[in-house]
């Protein structure tokens, strides 16, 4: 019996085995393809129109004052004046008095030179005296030939003069240096800084503080040299002068302050290492002292923006629909996608602007799509409506101080 077991049970095994085996390495059957249906892509679409487009050209400077110059007196003298408009900051108006010298030495000198003058003009005075009494002597004693200059005394008459045209060119120059001791403005304008004090010594030369004027100021703008094409500039005051929009480059907020200036010259020569064009753009009345503007700050760094030419008749669209390096998606009118390359004439960070290879009419694709192969079939959609930004606007204008 045990004999027939240990037979028995390998056989069993061998049979099991080979009925898995057999279980396991059975083909399964082929799978029945199923044919999809075409996929439809669904996309926002807008339909292209020629129209005209106004170029802005995009720039920066700094603003500068128009005239800048250093105050400095014309004589030596101790400071014993300062006015209350000549500090930091202070505004001024032509012929002010700025500062005061101490005329103490120069009304002196005064009266010295004017007691010259009527010395001189006394012995003017007596020396005409005896030049006539000469001449009477001269005829009195009967000489038939005329007097020589000598006996007229014509060179001590003209001596006399001389020494009194002198003598007033010195009370002339007392007058005007005394006169000098109160220095005046000589501008409309502001004080850059002050440099000396109540009490001080000051000569001929020293630098008593920096003014620049008011009444304009100017920035340089570059302009790239793609740029140029797309604008007129003036060569000379009798060109038109090109409107510009200034804005605050230190305020990027859609309440930011912006100003109105001109282009009114360029400067002669391109920068050797940029190869820029740069401009000379003027702003009247920059601190808003004539008029209601904010003050535009002499040192302010600006953007600006420049009207140049007009580009008429193309079509313009978002950048935003670019699918690639100058690839757009059009919607044929058999609702088919396809895919174009364009060249555009203008573009800035929004825009670009086409002339030639679209037509109006056509239909852009502005939706993102990620899966788009050219002739796929293409379901039009509304697009969606814009956030409604509102509530938003409302919240940060009730928060935001008044603006001056």
């Amino acid at each position: 019996m045990h004999r027939f077991l240990r037979i028995l049970i390998p056989l069993l095994i061998l049979a099991a085995g080979y009925g898995v085996w057999t279980w396991i390495g059975k083909p399964a059957p082929k799978p029945v393809p199923v044919r999809e249906a075409a996929a439809i892509i669904r996309a926002e679409v807008i339909e292209l129109k020629r129209q005209d487009y106004q170029i802005t050209l995009e720039s920066q400077g700094v603003v500068r004052a128009h005239h800048t110059t250093t105050l400095t007196p014309q004589v030596p003298g101790k400071i014993t004046t300062l006015a209350a408009n000549f500090e930091d900051g202070a505004f001024f108006k032509i012929d002010d008095e700025l500062v005061t010298l101490d005329p103490a030495d120069f009304k002196a000198a005064l009266i010295t030179t004017e007691a010259a003058l009527a010395r001189a003009q006394a012995a003017l005075a007596q020396e005409e005296a005896r030049a006539k009494q000469a001449k009477l002597n001269w005829e009195d004693i009967g000489y038939n030939e005329d007097p020589s200059e000598l006996v007229l005394r014509v060179p001590q008459l003209k001596e006399a003069r001389a020494n009194v045209d002198a003598a007033m060119g010195s009370v002339d120059q007392a007058r005007r240096n005394l006169d000098r001791t109160r220095i005046r403005a000589p501008f409309d304008g502001q004080v850059k800084i002050r440099n000396v004090g109540l009490g001080q010594s000051v000569g001929a030369s020293t630098n008593l503080g920096e003014l620049f004027t008011t009444d304009i100021a100017e920035l340089r703008l570059p302009l790239a040299p793609h740029q140029l094409p797309f604008i007129d500039l003036p060569n000379s005051d009798a060109d038109r002068p090109v409107d510009v929009l200034l804005r605050d480059a230190l305020d990027s907020s859609p309440t930011a302050n912006v100003w109105k200036a001109r282009i009114v010259r360029t400067e002669g020569a391109l920068d050797e290492t940029s190869r820029e064009l740069f401009t000379i753009a003027r702003l009247d009345d920059p601190f808003g002292l004539q008029s209601s503007h904010a003050p535009l700050r002499i040192g302010q760094p600006v953007r600006a923006e420049i009207a140049a030419k007009t580009l008429t008749n193309v079509i313009v669209i978002p950048r935003n629909t670019l699918r690639g390096v100058n690839i757009i998606y059009l919607v044929n009118p058999d609702s088919t996608l396809e895919r174009i390359k364009i060249t555009p004439v203008w573009s800035n960070a929004n825009d670009l602007v086409i002339s030639t290879g679209l037509e109006a009419g056509q239909r852009l694709v502005v939706s993102r799509l990620p899966y788009a192969p050219d002739g796929a079939k293409v379901q039009v959609v509304p697009a969606a409506p814009p956030a409604d930004t509102a509530p938003e606007v409302r919240s940060r204008a009730s928060t935001e101080p008044p603006r001056s």
